[in-house]
């Protein structure tokens, strides 16, 4: 007998209108695209596509260097830019927000400055087992240039890193604690307010990876008490090769340069010391994205416009339809709890079937989801596993769409990852 069932129905606190604001879901090419990929990154909407043409269109010019029209409202373009980021985050001044060319870039950026300043031999470094390689790597070569120990606190069964085990891995040689907020894997969303609050009491700094959490939820870094938190633009509807690096004031404005050159110096010569200009000119070396800042505040402008609640609920909505789709499905399994606290992302394995496989089957349906180990290995050989088929939502998402993942699925079967390359995965 076959099997049948109704999914739940379920009201959309954002209406399905809202993809009409988003060009490449309407390419006419057959079945609408059913795009779960968005943790990677989102797609974009009008208004984002909108504000970097009229910029290279209007206002093209470099910026901070030139004293002609084009060239000083370029430089006001951007500055308004890092104002919306900083009312967007919190943050208690514009100064406190760096553009970088990624949260890669940023991370990097902080190991390689304040990291350097405070970590030497006997030092302890500490992160979490679920974090993603651009906040587990550049924190290990520094470890392991300096002499220091990385300390990596555990993930449980659950996909959660308990509180007792973070608050345990603090102590007098901890120097700093990086810290995903919400897992790219899992959708996991970490107590970042407690933790921190509790490395403050060692006098340890604190990094946040939003990289996963700003698409999803209000940051207010000042309310978290974070001293440096980074993420990208385009994982939240904005631009590719752009992101932002908050400190505080207090840490960020005595920072080194990372990247010397044009726009970070008062005075240079051949021979007497360099004296270089403030943060946060000084770690913006040579020409920035102009256009991806400007891109990335028009993605802020359309977060702010859609309300963040809804927002919340969307996901949770979509996290509730995928747990019911798959329930009956016997050899697919949800990993971690998502429902627990909802942040946009779902992790499934199907028993016997290589990750791979599963991905290739999907997309031969018009469904675009992210299969292997995400960019975060150590964490899925914590788990004991190959990989997963992550499905990621953005606000343009439906629980129709889910209804196609469920029907793919229910037809998928080995393949050529199963058979010839069981245990074979890509970073």
């Amino acid at each position: 007998m076959t099997h049948t069932r109704e999914p739940v129905l379920q009201d959309d606190p954002v209406p399905t209108t809202i993809r009409d604001q988003f060009p490449i879901l309407h390419r006419g090419d057959g079945d609408p695209l059913v795009y779960l990929d968005n943790a990677a990154t989102t797609q974009k909407p009008q208004a984002v596509l909108d504000a970097i043409t009229t910029y290279y269109t209007t206002v093209n010019s470099n910026v901070g260097r030139g004293y002609h029209t084009l060239g000083l409202t370029a430089t006001d373009r951007y500055e308004d830019a890092r104002e919306t980021v900083r009312a967007a985050i919190g943050a208690a001044r514009a100064d406190e927000i760096v553009f970088a060319a990624s949260c890669t870039a940023a991370t990097n950026l902080l190991a390689e400055t304040i990291g350097r300043r405070l970590v030497g031999p006997g030092d302890q470094v500490v992160i979490t087992g679920m974090e993603h390689n651009s906040n587990l790597l550049p924190w290990r070569r520094l470890c392991e240039t300096t002499g220091a120990e990385l300390v990596v606190v555990p993930v449980g069964a659950d996909g959660r890193v308990a509180e007792a085990d973070f608050a345990a891995a603090m102590g007098e040689r901890v120097r700093i604690a990086a810290i995903a907020h919400v897992s790219n894997v899992l959708g996991t969303v970490n107590p970042v307010a407690d933790m921190v609050a509790r490395a403050r009491e060692y006098g340890v700094v604190t990094v946040v990876d939003g990289a996963q959490a700003v698409a999803h939820r209000e940051v207010d870094v000042t309310a978290l008490g974070v001293d440096f938190y980074t993420f990208s633009a385009h994982k939240m509807y904005g631009p590719m090769g752009i992101g932002v690096l908050y400190g505080k004031w207090d840490l960020l404005g005595d920072l080194p340069p990372h990247h010397v050159g044009g726009g970070t110096v008062k005075a240079v010569s051949h021979a007497e010391p360099v004296r270089y200009v403030g943060v946060p000119a000084r770690l913006e070396a040579g020409t920035p994205n102009v256009a991806g800042a400007i891109g990335l505040a028009a993605a802020f402008d359309f977060l702010r416009d859609l309300d963040r609640d809804r927002v919340r609920a969307h996901d949770a909505m979509l996290t509730r339809a995928v747990v019911d789709a798959v329930d009956d499905l016997d050899a697919v399994r949800v990993v971690g709890d998502p429902g627990k606290d909802p942040c946009g992302i779902v992790s499934l394995v199907v028993d016997g079937i290589h990750p791979y496989d599963v991905g290739s089957h999907l997309d031969a349906h018009g469904i675009a989801v992210r299969c292997g180990v995400h960019c975060a290995s150590t964490f899925l050989d914590s788990m004991d596993m190959v990989g997963t088929v992550r499905l990621s939502f953005a606000i343009y998402n439906t629980v129709d769409e889910i209804e196609r993942v469920r029907a793919a699925l229910r037809t998928v079967r080995p393949g050529f990852w199963t058979a010839e390359h069981p245990n074979t995965r890509f970073l």
